[in-house]
């Protein structure tokens, strides 16, 4: 047995890919994720550039800041109440 994980970012297709599914006899259970609210998505999408400009540093295509700059908007950030 294997098991098949699959992201649907358009919802619409979900009908389509479930009947798909039936059609060929297999079992399947969908998990919905939970909507974020405002903080969660300001959060997520400031997690996504993380990881993005980790994998460009990785990459070669950019270089860090200094340490003192990063930490000089860390603190900025929290004390904006970010």
């Amino acid at each position: 047995m294997a098991t098949l994980t699959v992201n649907i970012d358009n919802e619409k297709d979900l009908p389509i890919l479930k009947e798909i599914l039936n059609r060929f006899g297999l079992k399947y259970k969908i998990d919905q994720q939970a909507e974020l609210n405002p903080e969660g998505e300001v959060l997520y999408k400031r997690f996504k550039k993380t990881f993005k400009e980790i994998k460009d540093w990785e990459a070669g295509k950019t270089k860090l800041q200094p340490a003192k700059e990063a930490l000089a908007e860390i603190e900025a950030e929290l004390d904006n109440g970010i």
